[in-house]
């Protein structure tokens, strides 16, 4: 039996102290990913510091409109505030696809910003692995890689990154908030990810004991006309194949602004930009549509199982604004 020590923190100070001054140390708040991890033996962490007990859990209003969302926040508190069902809907719709009912309940926002991946190979402990193991390898890469991602792939690395609600916060430009030894510091969420390049072990810029407090997501009109989809093998609890959060909005039958990112596909939440960029201006059309995601998915790199993924993406992209648009219309659904 591997032993643990635990402790519980009461102040953000105290519990940044404590994780930062032991390298086997972590923070626990819902532990959905956590437990499971050390129960498997690939986190190496026998100290957890529990940080439920810290003042981390509301959602505020910003001025202007935006929101800050509490790191402790759970999942489902968030995807049914009205605030963000109103504003921000396609956040709500990813967090309420994006795990069970009873997972919404304990998971937190920091942690589901910050979960491992769900390569089998990565959790199995033993394969070998670069992002566990650096320089052991990718057994991803000739193995079974149908759940694996297409886009901001190397040679070292091909896992997808998991969370639904980090797919909308990407396409809103959100920001993550974090408290560590050397102090608070603000990341853009885009730049919160990493793609793996050379140095898959390293998934995002937050140093040992450095604790996200909170998210931000800007006061952006378009982002209450999102919608989030999600296509997985089951629609029940899945994880998914293609995701896809969608926002446009249409003056004159052209494209005006559009937000549009994918799940499923990218080791990093991915934000469309080669998409985006292609669409402003153009005509809102189906042609249009089809034309983005084309450009999107022209540098994807399969493998022997997940080529699938390129049509299906493809096909996500376009069912995505065309739902969109519809939200968008006069007198469209909400």
């Amino acid at each position: 039996m591997r032993p643990l020590r635990y402790t519980r923190a009461t102040e953000v100070e105290q519990a940044v102290a404590t994780v930062s001054a032991d390298p086997a140390g972590a923070f626990l708040a819902g532990g959905t990913t956590e437990v499971d991890l050390v129960r498997l033996g690939v986190a190496p962490h026998d100290l957890l510091v529990d940080i439920n007990d810290l003042p981390l859990d509301d959602v505020e209003d910003l001025p202007g409109g935006g929101l800050r969302i509490g790191a402790l926040a759970r999942m489902n508190d968030v995807a049914r505030d009205p605030r963000i069902v109103a504003r921000y809907p396609g956040i709500s719709q990813a967090l309420l696809l994006g795990a069970s009912e009873q997972l919404r309940n304990m998971a937190s926002m920091g942690g589901n910003l910050c979960q491992r991946v769900r390569c089998a190979y990565f959790r199995d402990g033993v394969s070998p692995c670069n992002k566990r193991d650096p320089g052991t390898g990718c057994s991803a890469l000739d193995g079974q890689n149908r759940g694996h991602a297409i886009l901001g792939t190397s040679e070292h690395c091909i896992a997808t990154h998991p969370s639904d609600v980090a797919v909308a916060l990407v396409a809103f430009d959100a920001q993550v908030h974090s408290i560590g030894p050397s102090g608070a510091r603000m990341v853009a969420i885009e730049d919160f990810y990493l793609q793996p390049g050379d140095t898959p072990h390293i998934e995002h810029p937050l140093e040992h004991g450095e604790l996200i407090v909170a998210m931000e997501v800007p006061a952006l009109p378009l982002a209450a006309q999102s919608l989030y989809l999600k296509f997985r093998d089951r629609q029940s609890y899945e994880f998914a194949l293609v995701s896809v959060l969608a926002a446009l909005q249409v003056q004159d039958g052209l494209v005006a602004d559009v937000r549009l990112a994918l799940g499923g596909v990218g080791t990093v939440p991915w934000r469309a930009r080669r998409a985006e960029a292609q669409l402003i201006g153009a005509p809102a059309t189906t042609t249009s549509f089809v034309d983005a995601a084309a450009a999107e998915l022209r540098l994807a790199v399969v493998r022997e199982h997940n080529a699938f993924k390129v049509p299906l993406a493809q096909r996500a992209i376009v069912r995505g604004l065309s739902e969109a648009m519809a939200v968008a219309a006069p007198g469209g659904p909400r």
